[in-house]
């Protein structure tokens, strides 16, 4: 199976990424834990720019007439809770986003019973963490857009 999704770097004044952590309770991935961008798969006719903005709305709430650039793209391949394997084609899209608070009056009844809780991490944060965090490359992608530095 095939999927293209649209994900979200979202950097606060703090130069922090917010991740989601989502903790999988059943079917063939239960008790996979993880941190995540927010983002999600193209709905049909949708283009990535279009995901990404639905996106940021449903699951951030906030509301934009243009994301900020792509700055990054990949292609993964994992499994569903099903378990069916997919391989998905991911574009990363910059936000500036200052909210502290997630709200999540807009999530999917899917969000709500794997998304745990969220966080802002820094980028010393996330480079001295041992938690699993996708995608693997998140501080290198921050890196080459210039919102991070090596040397940090």
């Amino acid at each position: 199976m095939e999927r293209r999704s649209s994900r979200l770097l979202i950097i606060n004044k703090e130069k922090q990424v917010l991740l989601f952590k989502f903790e999988l309770r059943e079917d063939v991935l239960a008790g996979q834990v993880f941190w995540a961008t927010p983002g999600g798969g193209l709905e049909d006719g949708e283009s990535y720019e279009d995901a990404a903005k639905r996106e940021l709305f449903e699951e951030v709430g906030l509301m934009v007439e243009q994301t900020g650039p792509q700055i990054a793209e990949r292609t993964a391949s994992f499994a569903l809770p099903s378990g069916e394997m997919v391989e998905v084609e991911e574009r990363y899209f910059f936000v500036e986003g200052s909210r502290i608070a997630v709200p999540n009056e807009n999530w999917t009844e899917l969000e709500h019973e794997v998304i745990s809780t969220y966080r802002w991490w820094s980028q010393s944060d996330l480079l001295r963490s041992t938690e699993q965090v996708w995608p693997e490359d998140i501080a290198r992608m921050l890196i080459a857009a210039g919102v991070w530095t090596a040397a940090s």
